[in-house]
């Protein structure tokens, strides 16, 4: 075989490689959608059963005077019935007091809601097999790691943020409430990705030619897949806490919020699991700005040089940095150190996607 007709045959191998990865990132969206409407269905079921009707009923006698009194839940027992008075309601006991129990999950208790979200589990464990084999299709393609532009960091981004999702359930974390946001975000995450952000294969210029690029990117795309996790637990603690102190205060909460919130985990559980997961992640955060340092000083001969992108990383940095000091503080705990953490996130994002998108920098060189 002579030279011209293998440089062609190779061609024609990585282009049918770049059109596979294309179609399972393709098959996977349509399996995550699948995914999509299981989790949906789960929570709707989750919303008819008993725990969730019983949630209701707890908040309907609280209203205008504060007088009417809880209504009357009649309970089978053994062949029997029994009238439960006045049912317990667990809240919180007072200021920074945490003892609410966790909800049931969305299915709330219901066995086809169960069934819905243990299909929907399934079909999530399938779309990512899929998508992480279109990641190494992407990447035999141009036979280098799949991070080269940002349409491969976001469909290896995406495929990493479900596989820790699954690596929480396999450890017998209490995550499967997150499925439905999750899945959400990744089917938003592919859509940009296939539609705005998609780059044919090519190879990377000289810089990029460096085994600092299998660390420093990989290390970032793990760190913004947990940071993702821990941002979007806040923001349901924020709302559970809201939630909680209504019921504490007498409030009535409405009856979507009640049936929703109910099956989520307690705020304390939340507000714990978000700073475990931010904290696990932060060191080897900042491990991955310090890999980027060593890096820019092989490929540009300087360590630092305040590029955007360097810039925004450690503000990143500092923001979560201020986070977790802020979170370990007495005075600081709850609420105000949730909004720490989501302006955190907010950097990581801009970082992300505004630098590489809107500010021009040294990083510019792989386009979108």
């Amino acid at each position: 075989m002579t030279l011209a007709a293998a440089t062609d045959l190779a061609a024609a191998t990585n282009e049918n490689l770049a059109n596979l990865s294309n179609t399972l990132i393709y098959s996977s969206m349509a399996v995550y959608t699948l995914a999509f409407f299981a989790y949906i269905t789960e929570w709707i079921f989750g919303s008819r059963s008993k725990i969730g009707r019983t949630a209701a009923a707890l908040t309907s006698g609280a209203g205008a005077g504060g007088g009417a009194k809880a209504p009357e839940v009649t309970v089978k027992n053994a062949g029997g019935t029994a009238v439960l008075e006045r049912p317990k309601v667990v809240v919180r006991a007072a200021a920074g007091a945490r003892d609410v129990p966790d909800g049931p999950g969305a299915h709330g208790g219901n066995e086809q809601g169960d069934l819905y979200g243990r299909i929907a589990i399934s079909l999530t464990v399938l779309a990512f097999l899929i998508e992480l084999g279109g990641v190494l299709a992407r990447a035999l393609s141009v036979q280098r790691a799949p991070w080269g532009n940002m349409y491969e960091f976001n469909i290896t981004f995406s495929t990493v943020a479900v596989g820790v999702y699954l690596a929480l359930l396999a450890l017998r974390k209490n995550v499967r409430w997150l499925g439905l946001f999750l899945i959400t975000t990744v089917l938003l995450d592919l859509g940009i990705a296939v539609t705005v952000l998609y780059t044919a294969s090519d190879q990377l210029v000289p810089a990029l030619h460096s085994y600092w690029l299998y660390i420093h990117v990989s290390t970032a795309i793990l760190c913004g897949a947990v940071f993702y996790v821990g941002a979007v637990t806040t923001i349901l603690y924020l709302f559970k806490d809201s939630y909680e102190n209504k019921l504490a205060n007498g409030g009535k909460p409405g009856t979507f919020a009640t049936s929703f919130l109910e099956r989520l985990p307690s705020s304390a559980s939340l507000d714990k699991f978000s700073y475990r997961v931010n904290a696990a992640v932060f060191p080897l955060w900042t491990f991955t700005i310090i890999a980027g340092a060593i890096w820019a000083g092989d490929a540009w001969g300087r360590y630092w040089g305040w590029d955007p992108k360097e810039t925004w990383a450690f503000i990143t940095w500092v923001a979560y940095a201020c986070y977790l000091h802020a979170r370990a503080t007495a005075g600081w705990k709850g609420r105000k150190a949730a909004y720490l953490a989501l302006i955190a996130f907010a950097c990581w994002l801009f970082n992300y996607y505004g630098v590489n998108i809107f500010v021009g920098g040294m990083h510019s060189y792989a386009g979108v």
